[in-house]
C-alpha cells in the first residue's frame, strides 16, 4: 500500500498518508477550522503530533467576536433642568404708610400705598426704609386675610414686645423701597413644595402658598409654621384658607407659652419638618438660626432650598 492515498468526503477528494485519521486530514486541507475553548486549547485536532504541518491557507479563519458589540452604549445627554427666568430689575417704589394693625404681641401688619406698582415675584424680598428708620429686608406679602391692592405693598413686621423703634410708625409716613432682591421667590415646577415660616417670616410664606394653589392647585404642599411665643401665631385665618383649598399638612409650634393651645406642638421648628425627600422644594423665612437649621436638614437628602432671611 503506498504511502499517500486518496480519500473522498462529500464528493471532496483529500489526500491522506497512511496512519491519519480523516479528522486530521480534514484539518490539514482546510475543510474544517480548529474550534478554540474558552480556555485557548483546541477542540479538534487535539490530536497532532508537534511539528506537524500546519493547515493549509485554504482554511476559513475563525471569526471573531465584533469588539463593538460588546461595548457599553454612551451616555445620552443629560437632562436638563428647567431654566431659571432671571431676575427682575431692581427698581425703587415710593409711597406712604396707609395702615397699621398688630396681628400679636410680636408682629405688625404694615401696608403702604405706592406712587407705582411694585415689582417682584411671591417670595422676594425688599430693602424698605421707613422716614426716620433704619432700612429693613421685608418681604411683600398679602393681609392674613388675602387681600390686597394693586399699588399697595403689605409687610408683617416683626417687633419687641417689650418696645420696638415701629412704635413710632405713623400713618401717613413716607416709606421707600428697592428691589427686589433675594433668591427665595416661588418657582412653579415638579416636587413636593415644603414651607417654613418662623415668626414674621409667615408673610412671605404666605404669599409663596397662596400663588401656589391657584398656579399649581394639584401640587403637593406642606407647612410648618413656627413661632418663640404661641400669641405670636397669627396666621389662623391664612391657615385656614389654604386648608379649604385641600392643604392637609399643617403643623404649628411654639418654643413657649403657658397657653399653648391644643393643636401647637412644642419645641423648635426643625424638628417638626415632614420627612424631607430629595425631590421636595423647600423655602424658609425666617431668622438666621432657623433658616440654617433648615438648610442643613434639606442639604442632608440633596432637597432643594431657598432661604429668606429676614431682618
Amino acid at each position: 500500500m503506498g504511502a499517500r492515498c486518496s480519500l473522498v468526503v462529500n464528493g471532496r477528494s483529500v489526500r491522506v498518508s497512511t496512519g491519519d485519521t480523516p479528522l486530521e486530514a480534514a484539518l490539514a486541507e482546510g475543510m474544517i477550522a480548529p474550534l478554540q475553548a474558552q480556555s485557548g486549547n483546541l477542540l479538534a485536532g487535539q490530536g497532532l503530533a508537534q511539528g506537524s504541518a500546519a493547515p493549509s491557507g485554504r482554511r476559513h479563519p475563525a471569526r471573531r467576536a465584533r469588539a463593538e458589540a460588546l461595548r457599553p452604549p454612551l451616555p445620552g445627554a443629560p437632562i436638563l433642568g428647567q431654566e431659571e427666568a432671571p431676575p427682575p430689575p431692581v427698581a425703587v417704589r415710593k409711597g406712604t404708610v396707609t395702615e397699621i394693625r398688630r396681628l400679636s404681641p410680636g408682629i405688625l401688619e404694615v401696608v403702604a400705598t405706592l406712587t407705582r406698582r411694585p415689582t417682584g415675584e411671591p417670595g422676594h424680598q425688599a430693602l424698605v426704609t421707613f422716614a426716620g428708620m433704619p432700612t429693613r429686608t421685608l418681604s411683600p406679602t398679602l393681609r392674613v386675610d388675602g387681600t390686597t391692592e394693586i399699588n399697595d405693598v403689605v409687610f408683617h413686621v416683626a417687633r419687641d414686645p417689650e418696645g420696638d423703634p415701629l412704635d413710632g410708625l405713623r400713618l401717613d409716613q413716607p416709606v421707600r423701597l428697592k428691589g427686589p432682591v433675594g433668591r427665595g421667590q416661588y418657582r412653579p415646577g415638579g416636587g413636593r413644595l415644603v414651607l417654613v415660616a418662623a415668626g414674621a417670616g409667615f408673610g412671605a410664606i404666605w404669599a409663596i402658598a397662596r400663588a401656589a394653589r391657584y398656579v399649581e392647585p394639584a401640587r403637593e404642599m406642606a407647612l410648618a409654621v413656627g413661632a418663640r411665643d404661641a400669641l405670636d401665631l397669627y396666621m389662623r385665618e391664612s391657615l385656614d384658607w389654604l386648608r379649604r383649598t385641600g392643604v392637609s399638612r399643617i403643623v404649628l409650634c411654639a418654643d413657649r407659652g403657658r397657653q399653648r393651645p391644643p393643636d401647637v406642638r412644642s419645641g423648635p421648628l426643625s424638628a417638626h419638618l415632614p420627612s424631607l425627600r430629595a425631590t421636595d422644594v423647600v423655602h424658609v423665612a425666617g431668622d438666621v438660626s432657623t433658616v440654617g437649621a433648615v438648610q442643613v436638614l434639606a442639604a442632608s437628602v440633596g432637597a432643594r432650598c431657598y432661604p429668606i432671611v429676614l431682618d
